[in-house]
């Protein structure tokens, strides 16, 4: 899809509090800009969008989803370049990180395990991300959580406060999602691997991106990993 297909922005800036309808007024104050995120040293391209106003930037993130499409092309996720990368020099809103807790392994092995995801979810809380997750119960054959409602949810009550929604995922399911997204002008850019993206989504976005074709800019330093934190000892 051309990336000039994109109309006319809605009003540059546009002031958030207005008629919020959340409990919360304060939680898009709250949110660091991105000139406020410490930033990898690494250089980012800004080919991405170049000559694109994307205005200010919402990210939500199908976590699950990701580390399925990373596993394929072999790649780790150093998740404040990916953070950087899809924001480039835009304002940023917010940044959902959706993931699921496995609930069916015995106490003992869930335990460590849980452990050592909540160190990975504390970090990313500390670096910008608000962590949304779901406990979940495998069924039979099928052992991954589904989220596209919270996402769905997410995207579209905040559709007011933001120009461009970045929907890290290809779960032909959100499609509905995105088309009613797009519907109150706002942009819609789509990032997942292409083999494991749904044409539907595709069809309904305004610009897709191949994750198989930023991996480079994105990819972990081979280097000491997230400095997790040992809930048990932490007192959080």
């Amino acid at each position: 899809m051309n990336i000039n297909t994109f109309t006319t922005e809605k009003d540059k800036d546009k002031p958030l509090n207005e008629g919020i309808s959340y409990k919360d007024k304060n939680f898009i104050n709250n949110e660091p800009e991105l000139s406020e995120i410490r930033k990898p040293n690494s250089t980012v391209s800004s080919l991405l969008f170049q000559g694109i106003h994307r205005g200010r930037v919402a990210i939500f993130i199908d976590g699950i989803n990701l580390f399925h499409a990373a596993l394929q092309v072999g790649l780790e996720i150093d998740y404040l370049k990916l953070l950087c990368r899809l924001t480039e020099n835009s304002r940023l809103l917010r940044a959902f990180f959706y993931t699921g807790i496995d609930m069916s392994r015995p106490p003992a092995i869930r335990l460590r395990s849980q452990e050592k995801q909540q160190g990975f979810l504390f970090w990313m809380r500390r670096n910008g991300y608000r962590v949304v997750t779901k406990e979940f119960q495998p069924v039979e054959n099928y052992k991954k959580p589904n989220l596209n409602v919270e996402i769905a949810v997410d995207m579209i009550n905040l559709a007011p406060y933001y120009d461009t929604a970045v929907l890290v995922s290809g779960d032909g399911d959100l499609a509905y999602a995105v088309n009613a997204v797009t519907s109150t002008g706002a942009r819609v850019e789509v990032v997942s691997l292409r083999a494991m993206t749904s044409d539907i989504l595709i069809d309904v976005a305004d610009y897709f991106i191949d994750l198989d074709s930023i991996k480079q800019y994105i990819q972990k330093d081979a280097k000491p990993g997230y400095n997790y934190r040992i809930l048990s000892n932490s007192g959080v």
